[in-house]
């Protein structure tokens, strides 16, 4: 699931869907953080768009297990 956020932020950096599913592909986890306000943990993952340039995805696992991506951004 894409967040309204990571939407929008996909089309500040002139992403498509495919950019972000290259960078979820081609990633590793680089930090994993706490949500201060929930508790949650989320993931930064780095990979590669498909025009070769770095980028990075924010990802939480919602209460039922599913991939929520809560922003994505070029490095």
């Amino acid at each position: 699931m894409v967040s309204s956020h990571a939407a929008e932020e996909l089309e500040d950096d002139e992403l498509d869907i495919l950019d972000l599913e290259s960078i979820v592909l081609t990633s590793e986890i680089i930090e994993r953080q706490t949500d201060h306000r929930t508790g949650e943990a989320k993931y930064v993952i780095r990979g590669i768009t498909l025009a070769n340039a770095a980028g990075c995805v924010v990802a939480k696992f919602d209460s039922v297990g599913r991939a929520v991506i809560i922003t994505v951004y070029l490095e």
